[in-house]
């Protein structure tokens, strides 16, 4: 059947195309929406460790700096901050336009709605606890290895703005970081019809590429996180509780290593 004609305004007959979109637009697709986010930072990673791998000293004597100041002026640093927080969502926003050639509403098939909070925020503490644990072990075992580079969770100065600045960033890793590398990738591969195994291990890889550049401990931890999060989400076909795990994780470091002590985290 040929597609629906419709007449606009100027009067001129336009079609209205309704087939499916091609495997291939697909393909093109995510490959776009990865190279402007978290694909782009799995590369800009890769050369961060080769220049550590590198460098003077090798990969034990340098520093990966998160959450870095970016000017002396604290409301100017404060302002580039924020807008630093603002624009990395846009991909998310991306992602989820994208998704609405599909049917249904994209939010709700993400599981990135608040129908069951309180679920969600139990499921998403008891991630944290299962991830966040063992992975202090597995980031001192690595320390101790010399296969990470120190890493400084927060380095903003201390002002009025500092925590409630870093606990944004960690809303921010975790929306962007769980709706790309979780529920969009996960969807777009299951249209291209890719076998789950290797959609899991997709996921987990480009999760643990995009932190390379704190060393191989960061590396592994992050794909073993990012094949716990996947299977996570194949099973209940929701985002929310991996984004309020994720939230958790980056807010105990952040926050932790900018309130505490510093010599408690002499170990990173």
């Amino acid at each position: 059947m040929p597609p629906a004609q419709t007449v606009g305004q100027s009067g001129a007959v336009t079609a209205e195309f309704t087939s499916p979109t091609s495997r291939r637009t697909l393909g093109t697709e995510t490959m776009l929406v990865l190279g402007l986010s978290l694909g782009q930072s799995a590369v800009y990673a890769t050369v961060s460790i080769i220049a550590k791998l590198t460098a003077e000293g090798g990969l034990s004597r340098q520093t990966a700096a998160l959450n870095t100041s970016a000017s002396a002026r604290p409301y100017l640093d404060l302002t580039y901050q924020l807008l630093g927080i603002v624009f990395a969502l846009l991909p998310v926003l991306l992602a989820v336009h994208l998704l609405t050639r599909d049917p249904g509403d994209p939010v709700r098939s993400l599981g990135l709605d608040a129908r069951r909070p309180w679920a969600d925020l139990a499921q998403g503490a008891g991630l944290a606890a299962l991830i966040g644990l063992p992975g202090l072990v597995l980031f001192w075992a690595a320390a101790q290895l010399g296969i990470n580079a120190t890493v400084v969770p927060a380095a903003l100065p201390d002002l009025w703005w500092t925590v409630p600045v870093l606990i944004l960033a960690a809303f921010q890793n975790s929306i962007l970081e769980e709706v790309i590398v979780v529920g969009y990738l996960m969807t777009r591969l299951r249209q291209l019809q890719w076998r789950v195994g290797a959609i899991i291990a997709t996921s987990a890889l480009l999760r643990a590429s995009y932190h390379l550049y704190q060393g191989f401990g960061a590396f592994i931890g992050n794909a073993i996180m990012g094949v716990v999060f996947s299977l996570f989400y194949l099973r209940t076909r929701r985002v929310m509780p991996l984004i309020v795990a994720h939230a958790l994780l980056d807010i105990f470091a952040f926050v932790g290593y900018s309130l505490l002590p510093r010599e408690w985290f002499d170990w990173l």
